[in-house]
């Protein structure tokens, strides 16, 4: 449905929830096995997809590790957080806990300005490590 897999819902009452907080929102209308998206879901599915835009990593494989980034963004943007941290491997960074990163430096400006278009920015700290991260491999 929607492009997304069926093996992704193993759980029929776990499908049918969702379904039920997209219609509550007006993103779907119907039932009973039968759903449509509503221009309201297609403006939705359209903004989500122009929201969060995807970037190349400009660094090397074997970049040295000197710039920790912390950040603590709240639940309400998930998405956005999810995004970060899959960006953030995408550039080589490694998970020290859920929240905090340590990678390759300087962080592209283009990412920056994107990251403060989005107000992600004021959710972040950036520290340069006067030694690289050494992994632990």
């Amino acid at each position: 449905m929607f492009g997304v897999p069926t093996f992704l819902y193993k759980n029929k009452s776990s499908f049918y929830s969702s379904m039920s907080r997209m219609k509550k929102r007006g993103y779907v209308k119907g039932g009973n096995g039968e759903w449509v998206i509503t221009k309201g879901g297609k403006e939705y599915l359209k903004t989500r997809k122009d929201e969060l835009k995807d970037f190349i990593s400009p660094f090397k494989k074997d970049a040295r590790k000197d710039l920790l980034i912390l950040f603590d963004v709240p639940e309400t943007l998930k998405a956005h957080r999810d995004w970060l941290r899959g960006h953030l491997k995408k550039f080589g960074y490694e998970m020290v806990q859920k929240s905090a990163w340590v990678g390759p430096s300087p962080i592209p400006n283009e990412f920056k300005k994107y990251l403060r278009s989005i107000k992600l920015d004021k959710t972040m700290k950036t520290f340069k490590l006067s030694k690289p991260y050494i992994t632990k491999k």
